[in-house]
């Protein structure tokens, strides 16, 4: 069974969201070291229930809030997500030492992610 575990949400002035956020929530946001412009989210302690999630301009793309359902296989969930009658939005990506993302939307147009865990990904 593939769970959710992360939500994704954009915005125009990401520093600004990230301030908004730590000071109404208490979230503890800080900048991804990775290729992307990335912030992420932790929103609680992990014997708490709930999931972290992360924050990215707006301009990077054109999913607004999305959360993340983490799948053994990206590709192999890409073709399930098409069969089902869903989308893909945009391409595969490599996350270097985290794994393999990808972006879709379902049969009424609510976006959601997919998480292939691979640390070794390059």
């Amino acid at each position: 069974m593939s769970r959710v575990i992360h939500f994704d949400m954009t915005a125009r002035n990401p520093e600004r969201a990230s301030k908004f956020y730590s000071s109404i929530f208490d979230w503890k946001i800080e900048k991804f070291d990775g290729p992307d412009d990335y912030w992420v989210i932790t929103t609680g302690d992990d014997d708490e229930p709930g999931i972290n999630g992360g924050l990215m301009a707006s301009g990077d793309t054109d999913v607004r809030t999305a959360y993340s359902i983490s799948v053994p296989s990206v590709d192999d969930c890409l073709k399930k997500v098409e069969a089902g009658g869903g989308t893909v939005v945009g391409t595969k990506r490599t996350i270097p030492g985290v794994g393999y993302f990808a972006y879709c939307e379902d049969t009424e147009d609510n976006a959601f992610g997919i998480i292939e865990w691979d640390k070794n990904a390059k």
